[in-house]
């Protein structure tokens, strides 16, 4: 890849000092059979300071500009998409192009068809929103039987795409949540732990579910969602070009606003209320129908959990605080400042990707006792 950018990187000029009307095409202003036009140039000067890779099959494309997210063409100035906005400066058409360039190139490198790729990968490649490293990353994926299994689905391609590891995460986050889960609750039951077990499997499902969701919903992705049709509303066109993390790199050819990010945190926020919301409510149900039968049983008094008040204030801690912390953890620790330093050691990435994870477990389980007792659903002994 990179000794054929050798071959077929241009000089392009510095649009700071020049009007863009005044160039011509790189390969005919610069081919020396064509010297004898320098006159129609202006007295303006022209200075290089980068180099840009260019494929010669696909050099047609560069002036066709490239489309937003919300799928408004561009002309020839090639507006960039910037999270659904055209910021009309050339920089995102030129990104674009330069995307699909290397999509294609990596694709006839590996014998793959365009044809043969999921349908909304394909139109992100002809859009030229997703880079050549994301291309290479799909290719790596296909190697792996499992691998190439999830990728049939959506949701987990995105985030696979965006992060290699993210199933390693789901595991370890997992994994994590059923071992504290069951110590906790056999801190609190002991000697009941074992007669109760029905009780105990039906809570630590419920933690395996939101465990999941709280790894799923904040992980960055590379989207691959197409455009919402032309009649949809603001509110939904909104929603649908806010990143997925809030803290997310944006990769070549997308930027996002301060208010699309922020739009992802509540956007996410209201997914977990549900989520919350909604396993709690189930895990309480089931905890007070086998208290009720036990205390039949034993015709003792027993103390059932309130189950609405009580599942409420699950959805709003991990509508807040759940919501937050995975976003940080995932956009800011994990991509921004881990995987660059370890990018390389993968062994290490995942210790730490590890380690991180169980201590925010651990801090999200006095958060919430502290959050229950302040609210008045549990009781201090």
């Amino acid at each position: 890849m990179a000794m054929t950018s050798c071959f077929f990187s241009v000089p392009t000029p510095n649009t700071s000092s020049i009007s863009e009307s005044n160039l011509t095409p790189p390969h005919l202003a610069f081919s020396p059979r064509l010297s004898s036009f320098s006159s129609s140039f202006t007295a303006k000067s022209i200075s290089f300071h980068r180099r840009v890779t260019i494929s010669p099959v696909f050099s047609a494309s560069i002036y066709k500009g490239g489309s937003d997210n919300n799928n408004n063409n561009n002309g020839g100035d090639g507006g960039g998409g910037d999270g659904g906005k055209n910021n009309g400066d050339g920089d995102g058409g030129e990104d674009r192009d330069r995307n699909r360039s290397e999509a294609m190139m990596l694709l006839a490198e590996s014998g793959t068809e365009l044809e043969s790729l999921p349908k909304d990968l394909a139109a992100a490649i002809e859009s030229g929103r997703i880079p050549g490293s994301v291309i290479t990353r799909f290719l790596e994926l296909q190697r792996s039987a499992v691998m190439r299994w999830l990728m049939q689905f959506a949701g987990f391609r995105e985030r696979l795409l965006a992060d290699d590891l993210f199933l390693a995460k789901l595991a370890m986050e997992c994994g994590v949540g059923v071992f504290t889960k069951t110590a906790a609750e056999y801190e609190r039951r002991r000697e009941n732990f074992f007669n109760e077990l029905e009780v105990v499997f039906a809570d630590v499902v419920m933690a395996i579910i939101a465990d999941f969701m709280l790894v799923y919903l904040p992980a960055p992705t590379v989207s691959l969602r197409p455009p919402l049709a032309l009649t949809a509303g603001g509110i939904s066109k909104f929603f649908h070009n806010c990143p997925d993390n809030a803290f997310q790199i944006a990769i070549s050819g997308t930027s996002y606003s301060l208010l699309q990010r922020l739009g992802a945190i509540a956007r996410n926020g209201a997914k977990l209320f549900a989520v919350g919301t909604t396993s709690s409510l189930v895990g309480t149900a089931v905890t007070n129908a086998f208290i009720k039968a036990r205390g039949a049983v034993s015709e003792g008094e027993v103390e059932t959990v309130p189950i609405v008040s009580t599942s409420v204030a699950y959805g709003v801690y991990m509508a807040v605080s759940s919501n937050l912390r995975y976003q940080v953890l995932a956009g800011v620790i994990e991509q921004r400042l881990l995987e660059p330093m370890l990018h390389q050691h993968k062994l290490a990435l995942s210790a730490m990707c590890f380690a991180v994870r169980t201590g925010n477990t651990y801090l999200g389980s006095l958060l919430w006792v502290d959050y229950a007792r302040l609210i008045g659903i549990q009781k201090s002994h």
